[in-house]
């Protein structure tokens, strides 16, 4: 009971003050001193000091209902009295509103700390579930109470700002204004409706939402000139300057949407890193082509350097990706424009059965490994597809610039690898698409693995039907509308090719965009746009390109960057055996595996084209990085197998310019080889 009384005692000492005077306010200090530390009081006087101390409490708390009821009468009277302005009412009643909360959320604040008393002293202290659950349930509490102390913070403001103006009305009517006084009276008045109808209140809006979670989170200002040193307080809370939001897990937040959208803003972070990046990436790729590397290669290396493993100048990581990913879609418009759709007539069946047959021979390795190093059979499947797919912009960089021509007859080898990677985009839609079961099947029981199955068939149902849905798009726009609308652009840009690339852009973010509605990869959509276009002729083909590829070259630059942001040396150099071994083994058995399935699927007589496109799938896609970041954070895989597989596939991506050379050295004559690299 002694213990419970101490305990009881610092809950309730920071009320105390409220009731006591000065001198009261001294002995209570000092009587908290003794009982704490255990010396000079019985436990009758200290539990005698424990009842005082309530009767105390009890004091307060009849007290504030005096002051509610108070406050209750005040508003009444405000509302009755009719010498009070509108304004002047709403402003009272909206103040004593506040302080009548003011004392409701003191109270409770109270009570809540008795609460969590109770409920630590009832717990053990040796169970850390419990404790963690205890202070879950603070934390919880903290924040809702942040939330309700930051929603009085800014009625207080918007209280004060209420009064200011009426105070400012009532100075208007005691004198008398010019007609420039007026006339700016009136803007005023327009602007403060303005305000109005652009604010959205999306805290007040989004607060109570499901899945919503008030997190704790630090607000480091931006760091500007000396200008701001001499602002006041209030002139700090009102700057609109850029702000870096941290939260508990390390997450950094820029501001995306200020408050005020009359004011135009600029990410200062945004601009430096792109700027920092065309800067470095130039000799960079000077660098890879003296030595008779492909540019790429350079730009990852400015990645490199300018990522979290180099010199962390990169603040704007997530906005650099997403910028990049253009340069994905441009770059795959361009191949497609290229891609000539009757000569995807003659491979398509080699191009829809080989990547298929691949997947399977890799996921069915993989079960094997994993079953033989006691792997679930959900990360082996999982592993095994990414590693089954090849970079499709790595690729086209590889047969950029080239002839299409076939020869005699035989099949081009350009084709059959672009029919494939295409093949492979749509199966990273599905794969995609199916994850979130993958992921539910990871963690369900044993008895619901045929519910699971089932589920997946109905996916890959949609899939189909979605895919059916776009290529018959393809067949109306290619019939009735792309040769309009290529003759409307041409027309319009004469003399100003702004209008020409403007109508092109549209045209792929629109076909993106269908793709991304009916559950297909954006990739392929951004591939689709481009063979429309090219069934246009020769002529349309070479006037696009000549306007989209510096575009495309632009894009690439930051896209590749963005790829050396996730490429970790010091990893690599401290397990470079073990990743030096899986790299080799990976990039091995893709091209094993392809060069087996092409020589089942391929005519005989274009049998040597088999090493050609081997050699360039035999490397791992750039999209394993989105897919194991998805994994890793739905569970799926750790954090060490991600970063094998990043670093696997950046190591195989570095290997893929070689094994290319290699093979159109040997498989291809002289005269017909391609100056891809």
């Amino acid at each position: 009971m002694k213990v419970l009384g101490r305990s009881f005692f610092w809950v309730l000492f920071p009320v105390l003050p409220w009731a006591t005077q000065a001198v009261e306010h001294e002995e209570v200090a000092q009587r908290v001193i003794k009982l704490h530390r255990g010396r000079g009081a019985a436990a009758t006087q200290s539990r005698q000091w424990v009842r005082d101390s309530c009767r105390k409490l009890s004091g307060l708390l009849r007290q504030k209902n005096a002051v509610l009821n108070k406050l209750k009468n005040a508003i009444g009277a405000v509302e009755r009295d009719v010498g009070l302005s509108g304004e002047e009412k709403l402003f009272q009643v909206h103040t004593f509103e506040i302080f009548q909360k003011e004392l409701n959320e003191s109270e409770n604040s109270v009570f809540q700390a008795i609460y969590g008393l109770q409920r630590a002293l009832q717990g053990d202290y040796k169970d850390v579930v419990n404790m963690k659950e205890s202070s879950r349930q603070r934390l919880e509490a903290l924040r809702e109470a942040a939330i309700k102390e930051e929603t009085e913070y800014v009625e207080l403001l918007a209280a004060e700002k209420h009064q200011a103006e009426a105070l400012k009305n009532m100075q208007h009517q005691n004198k008398s204004l010019s007609m420039l006084d007026e006339i700016l009276e009136d803007v005023r008045k327009a602007a403060d409706r303005l305000e109005e109808e652009i604010e959205e209140h999306a805290f007040d809006d989004n607060k109570s939402v499901k899945g919503v979670n008030f997190e704790a989170v630090l607000r480091v200002e931006e760091e500007e000139d000396n200008s701001k040193q001499n602002m006041t307080k209030r002139e700090a809370e009102d700057d609109l300057g850029l702000s870096m939001l941290i939260d508990s897990q390390n997450n950094q937040y820029i501001l995306t949407k200020p408050r005020d959208s009359t004011i135009p803003r600029a990410d200062h972070h945004f601009i430096k890193d792109i700027v920092t990046i065309g800067m470095l990436s130039l000799p960079c790729g000077w660098l890879c082509t003296a030595i008779g590397l492909p540019t790429m290669f350079g730009y990852i290396i400015c990645g490199v350097l300018l990522g979290p493993s180099g010199l962390n100048s990169i603040k704007s990581i997530v906005q650099v990706e997403t910028l990049g990913e253009f340069g994905v879609f441009f770059a795959l418009f361009l191949v497609g424009l290229e891609f000539s759709p009757e000569k995807l007539r003659k491979v398509w069946k080699i191009s829809l059965q080989g990547p298929c047959y691949m997947t399977v021979l890799m996921i069915a390795f993989g079960l094997l490994w994993g079953h033989l190093l006691r792997i679930k059979p959900t990360q082996s499947v999982f592993i095994s597809t990414c590693l089954s797919l090849s970079s499709t912009p790595l690729v086209s960089r590889f047969l950029m610039g080239s002839a299409r021509g076939d020869k005699e007859g035989d099949i081009d080898y350009s084709t059959v690898l672009l029919g494939m990677l295409v093949t492979q985009d749509v199966q990273l839609g599905l794969f995609m698409a199916v994850m979130p079961t993958l992921i539910q099947a990871g963690t369900s029981a044993s008895s619901s693995i045929v519910m699971e199955v089932l589920r997946i068939l109905v996916l890959i149902g949609q899939i189909l039907f979605s895919l059916a849905a776009v290529f018959l798009l393809c067949l109306v726009i290619k019939k009735y509308l792309i040769g309009p609308y290529y003759r409307k652009l041409h027309v319009e840009s004469k003399g100003n090719k702004e209008i020409l690339i403007l109508g092109i852009s549209a045209f792929i973010f629109l076909m993106l965009t269908v793709t991304e509605l009916l559950d297909v990869s954006m990739e392929l959509g951004c591939f689709l746009a481009g063979a429309l276009v090219s069934s246009q002729g020769p002529v349309v083909t070479e006037e696009i390109a000549a306007s989209i590829e510096p575009i495309r070259d632009f894009l690439a630059i930051i896209f590749f960057t963005s790829i050396g942001l996730h490429v970790f040396p010091t990893f690599v150099a401290y397990e470079l055996t073990v990743l030096v071994f899986l790299t080799l083994s990976v990039v091995v058995m893709k091209f094993l595996l392809a060069a087996l399935v092409l020589s089942l699927i391929l005519p005989r007589s274009s049998q040597y084209i088999k090493w050609i496109v081997s050699a360039g799938l035999a490397q791992v896609s750039e999209f394993s990085f989105v897919l194991g970041s998805r994994a890793r954070r739905a569970g799926i895989i750790s954090r060490e197998v991600y970063l094998l597989i990043l670093s696997v596939t950046t190591l195989s991506l570095l290997l893929a310019p070689v094994l290319w050379r290699a093979a159109i050295t040997r498989c291809v004559p002289r005269p017909e080889r391609r100056s891809s690299l």
